[in-house]
């Protein structure tokens, strides 16, 4: 006999295995995350703080770059679309987008601008410290560049994935394009939202912020599920969104669609090690279902269960189709 919960995990393996044919847009703001590993033994006689012993260092794609990883991991197609400095750090992340499969046309190197980078120092698996280096100001002059690539490749693509971190390549007048050229052909536009642009977006399928973006977002104080649902629904009219996505950490998910009944998703992580990027993996998985076919119900529950599988690994991480699907299949 067919259970519920039997054709659930049967229709979201064939999701999955749709993932390949899935091609991607990711417009967003770039990233280099660097890792420095090590062990903590004593404490420095000049201050008190750890002295950390390093053992390896490593990078990882960041930021929308990172987004595209998980893409890629999933079995997806991506292209990337944002800005990079000509300094060394712009030139390992388009180097490393091309190892893994993304495509880099849309990549645009600025001399003017500094390629983004997080260094994270960690000890026995615990974040010691983390130094940022950002550009002071946020714009881009290559944003002119940024607007003529989507103008002449949007159409190429399933769906387009807005990976806003604030850091200067979602502009308002990035937004106000998409959204001309959503009213011109209609294609699939999922959001993960920062607050410079709160004020900015409209029309879009689905936006993916967390508890205190949401409540911020929707001027609301999130309490209980009554006030999480009023912030979603005001969300979801304030961007013309077809759904609104809360990321709630250990308390899972919730899917406020913007007509129809609210759904929760109890977390799917077995282990929290590292919620680095989760959001990103949410954002792609999420993409990648919504292009497959996938209604939003089933859209989030691939991503509630991509993001278990990747805050139980330390560092930026990506979950792989074979360890989503095994996650599914475990579902109780």
């Amino acid at each position: 006999m067919t259970t519920p919960q039997s054709h659930t995990t049967r229709r979201a393996a064939a999701l999955i295995q749709r993932f390949r044919r899935v091609r991607l847009l990711v417009v967003g703001d770039l990233m280099l995350d660097e890792f420095i590993w090590g062990r903590v033994h004593r404490i420095s006689p000049e201050a008190p703080v750890p002295v950390v012993e390093v053992t390896r260092e490593s990078i990882h794609l960041g930021g929308a770059a990172n987004v595209a990883h998980n893409i890629r991991a999933l079995g997806g197609r991506a292209t990337v679309c944002g800005v990079v400095g000509t300094d060394r750090a712009g030139h390992r992340v388009t180097a490393e987008l091309k190892r893994i499969g993304a495509g880099t046309a849309g990549v645009m190197k600025s001399r003017s601008a500094v390629t983004i980078r997080k260094t994270r120092i960690i000890a026995h698996s615990q974040h010691v410290v983390r130094f940022d280096r950002e550009p002071a100001d946020h714009g881009h002059p290559a944003s002119a560049r940024l607007a003529s690539f989507l103008e002449r490749h949007l159409s190429e693509f399933d769906a387009v994935v807005l990976s806003d971190y604030g850091k200067g390549v979602v502009t308002k007048e990035l937004v106000d394009l998409l959204h001309a050229m959503r009213k011109r052909r209609s294609f699939r536009l999922i959001v993960d939202p920062k607050k410079p642009n709160f004020g900015n977006y409209a029309g879009m399928t689905l936006a993916t912020p967390n508890v205190s973006e949401a409540a911020d977002a929707a001027g609301v104080d999130i309490r209980d599920d009554a006030s999480l649902r009023d912030a979603g629904r005001t969300l979801a009219a304030h961007w013309d969104a077809q759904a609104i996505l809360v990321t709630r950490g250990e308390h899972g998910m919730t899917l406020i669609p913007r007509q129809g009944s609210v759904r929760h998703f109890p977390t799917a992580a077995r282990h929290v090690f590292d919620v680095t990027g989760a959001g990103d993996t949410v954002v792609a998985t999420c993409a990648l279902a919504l292009a497959a076919g996938a209604t939003f119900d089933e859209a989030a529950f691939l991503a509630n269960h991509a993001a278990g599988v990747v805050v139980g690994k330390v560092g930026t991480a990506t979950p792989d189709a074979a360890e989503l699907r095994k996650a599914v299949m475990n579902d109780k």
